[in-house]
């Protein structure tokens, strides 16, 4: 994944913010999760953190979000994404891609934790 970021002039690294938390569960499913408290039982609408599939649920819907765009313009670990452009000018266009994806499945970002349209940064741990 690391390596297939090289060779781009643009780059930009866009870190989730909530991760799990922003994928609604399917509402069958909720009475799944319920626990008690003395105050009542509650169950969950979006996916816990805690839950077995919860991260393989979560790579699969990023995967369905960007399908069109993965392995192309989009490289997508969890819930970081990395977004390449061959050519600079090009950049702007797939970044608007992406962020037209994200709004419309009312993901959210953590701004402090993205840099966007560098030639270099800090990806799953390694700078590319």
């Amino acid at each position: 994944m690391v390596n297939a970021t090289t060779g781009h002039e643009a780059l930009s690294f866009i870190d989730g913010s909530l991760g799990y938390n922003q994928i609604q569960m399917v509402p069958k499913d909720e009475e799944l999760t319920a626990f008690r408290t003395p105050k009542g039982i509650y169950y969950y609408k979006v996916m816990p953190f805690g839950l077995k599939n919860a991260g393989a649920t979560y790579q699969h819907a990023m995967k369905k979000f960007f399908d069109d765009m993965l392995h192309k313009n989009v490289k997508c670990y969890v819930d970081d994404l990395v977004v390449k452009s061959r050519k600079r000018e090009d950049h702007l266009r797939d970044l608007r891609r992406v962020f037209d994806k994200l709004r419309r499945y009312q993901l959210k970002m953590n701004p402090l934790k993205c840099a966007f349209s560098v030639i270099s940064g800090k990806f799953l741990g390694f700078f590319v």
